[in-house]
């Protein structure tokens, strides 16, 4: 399994793993799946953070390092995922989750998500 987490899911799994259901928890330290992070979301972070928005109080920096120590892979934001995006239909406005969904549908990644409108679009999509 290939996992590509949304910056909620990915600050709860680096932050406050309760947050996330026990069986997903397990899935996810499982040696059989491959977590990825979007270098979006650590761009969603730094922009919020130093907005002062609360639940993204955290030194993007220092999550990447530490993510990338614990076998997270980084996935980066390339041509072909933003040109996906003017595919996608318009369900939700968030640059930063549509830039996801699109990744998720160019990489042939499951993306995990909390959002529910995410989930609305097409393709491999996991709504916890």
């Amino acid at each position: 399994m290939t996992l590509l987490l949304d910056t909620h899911v990915l600050l709860w799994a680096a932050g406050a793993p309760e947050r996330l259901p026990a069986d997903l928890r397990e899935e996810m330290e499982s040696p059989r799946t491959k977590l990825f992070f979007s270098a979006a979301s650590l761009w969603e972070i730094a922009i919020k953070s130093g907005l002062g928005r609360p639940g993204f109080r955290v030194d993007a920096r220092l999550l990447r390092r530490a993510l990338l120590e614990n076998g997270y892979t980084e996935l980066p934001v390339t041509g072909a995922h933003a040109v996906m995006v003017d595919l996608l239909p318009a369900i939700h406005k968030d640059p930063f989750d549509r830039i996801l969904v699109a990744q998720a549908q160019t990489e042939g990644l499951t993306l995990l998500t909390a959002d529910k409108e995410v989930g609305r679009y097409p393709g491999p999509i996991r709504v916890i």
